[in-house]
């Protein structure tokens, strides 16, 4: 099995992580969620090109093929996509006394298990911790969580997205010390 191939972003590959993106919301929360929850979470979830256009989003190749998606920030908007702009606060962050934000991380159904997720996570906390922040946070989706765990992060608190015409989409939010 080959070790994939980080880089960052460019806007030339946002079609594709869209698309990455939502075949992982509807195919990785099937163990997690129920239908409605899954298509709620459409509404939550998706790519912030704010990361992108701050250079601090990744995506992990394997044969050529972008594999898995995920990036960290200096600003202060925990989760959430462009469409969910009521989510969104540019504030910048303290490195100081605020904690990096892990984001929208997310693993193409095809290659799970092959350590995309965990590569990608690696290089959003070095790089998070080379612009002086000593501690990240994220919003974890259920599916999400057992590889947070899996890399030191602990459970913060159990929370849920607001909900989506009547549907709860339940979150965890998740810290380490890096």
């Amino acid at each position: 099995m080959s070790r994939p191939a980080i880089r960052i972003a460019t806007t030339a590959d946002i079609p594709e992580i869209r698309e990455l993106m939502r075949r992982a919301i509807d195919t990785l929360q099937r163990d997690f969620l129920g239908e409605t929850q899954i298509a709620a979470s459409r509404q939550v979830m998706g790519l912030d090109t704010q990361l992108i256009e701050d250079g601090t989003y990744f995506v992990a190749e394997l044969g050529g093929v972008i594999a898995g998606c995920g990036g960290w920030s200096r600003r202060a908007t925990l989760y959430g996509g462009d469409h969910s702009a009521e989510l969104r606060d540019a504030t910048l962050l303290d490195p100081a006394q605020d904690a990096a934000r892990i984001r929208t991380m997310f693993t193409h159904p095809d290659f799970t298990r092959r350590g995309v997720g965990a590569v990608i996570l690696r290089a959003c906390e070095s790089a998070a911790f080379a612009a002086g922040f000593e501690r990240a946070e994220m919003m974890a989706t259920l599916a999400g969580e057992p590889l947070y765990r899996a890399a030191g992060y602990v459970v913060i608190e159990r929370t849920a997205a607001a909900p989506v015409e009547g549907v709860v989409v339940p979150l965890v939010r998740m810290g380490k010390l890096l």
